[in-house]
């Protein structure tokens, strides 16, 4: 039986959910552990999600259920891995340095705009855009310089997240315990609405960005090659691509910006075609944003907007992708609470 509202107990217990909460959220941020994070609720939901299905598809009793889908999300990612390993490998393994490399080539297309365009836009440029182009490239080729380093921490990023992938796997299948006690209750409430949020939220831009991802490699793989044009870094684009496309708005402009200049490395028109694709895919993005996650959360765009220049400044490139999440569960633990 739940203690009544009045209870010091269950106000007390309240007051530590939340900041038992707060100090978890702020301890993934600090640690750099927001992917493995997120796939503790790609594990949760996929487990979930394949539960009912795989009853009926293999008959087994409810209570067996949870325990399937579990191997089921557990093995999935390691056979994947291994059917595609002979094609990915260099991608997976070789990530940073390819990025290292795209960034660099970046640097050199931004210092070389002036020749790339045709002679009679060129001239039209100020003066003071070589400046501006040396300071682009400058701060491109730190990043650059930056990613040299990053090799170890890649994949232990990548085992962080199947570590994650398995907790969540885990718990979803973990049979639910009745008679919790107050802290225990409210902790699980707590855990409830973060996850409510998650699913609102980041399965939403996850199936956006995955959307965003096909297109965009149709486009370079078929599109581009059928008009005797290609551009270079083309996996890595596409890997790109998907990352920036969990960062709603942000990741936009970011794919925008690079696929258009490494399509001025080609040419013009390519540059072009880039910029004018992006922008139509990304068109039925925003409607989709609009529709599914701005209507679900009830967030505005310049609250989104706010709520991400701050964590990026506090965090770096992961409050961009936590943002969204953690500003959603807050406004909606606020409401909940009748602040809001």
């Amino acid at each position: 039986m739940n203690a009544p509202l009045s209870d010091p107990r269950l106000r007390v217990a309240t007051l530590a959910s939340h900041v038992l909460m707060a100090a978890s959220l702020l301890l993934i941020m600090w640690q750099g552990l927001l992917p493995g994070m997120l796939c503790v609720g790609v594990g949760f939901f996929s487990t979930r999600w394949f539960s009912p299905r795989l009853a009926l598809l293999a008959r087994q009793p409810d209570r067996q259920a949870p325990r399937l889908a579990a191997t089921v999300v557990a093995l999935l990612p390691l056979l994947l891995l291994a059917l595609a390993l002979p094609r990915t490998r260099g991608l997976l393994l070789d990530a940073p340095a390819q990025y290292r490399e795209l960034l660099a080539f970046l640097a050199r297309t931004v210092l070389e705009l002036r020749e790339l365009l045709p002679p009679d836009i060129g001239a039209q440029l100020p003066e003071g855009a070589v400046e501006i182009q040396r300071a682009m490239a400058g701060y491109l080729a730190s990043k650059a310089g930056a990613l040299a380093t990053t090799g170890r921490a890649w994949l232990s990023g990548l085992l962080f997240a199947y570590v994650g992938l398995l907790i969540g796997a885990l718990a979803a299948a973990r049979p639910s315990v009745p008679g919790l006690k107050p802290l225990s209750a409210q902790l699980h409430l707590r855990v409830e609405r973060f996850g409510e949020t998650f699913r609102q939220i980041v399965v939403a831009q996850f199936w956006i960005a995955l959307f965003n991802t096909c297109l965009t490699a149709i486009f370079l793989l078929v599109i581009l090659p059928l008009t005797d044009n290609r551009l270079p870094y083309s996996m890595a684009l596409i890997l790109l691509t998907f990352v920036a496309g969990l960062i709603p708005i942000v990741g936009n402009l970011i794919c925008n910006g690079v696929l258009t200049l490494v399509g001025l490395s080609v040419s013009p028109a390519v540059a072009t075609a880039c910029l004018a694709f992006l922008i139509a895919i990304h068109k039925a993005e925003y409607f989709i944003n609009a529709k599914v996650i701005g209507h679900r959360t009830q967030m505005g765009v310049w609250e989104l907007l706010s709520v991400m220049f701050v964590m990026e400044a506090v965090f770096g490139p992961a409050g961009l992708v936590a943002a969204p999440l953690f500003y959603a569960y807050s406004k909606k633990e606020l409401h909940a609470s009748g602040w809001v």
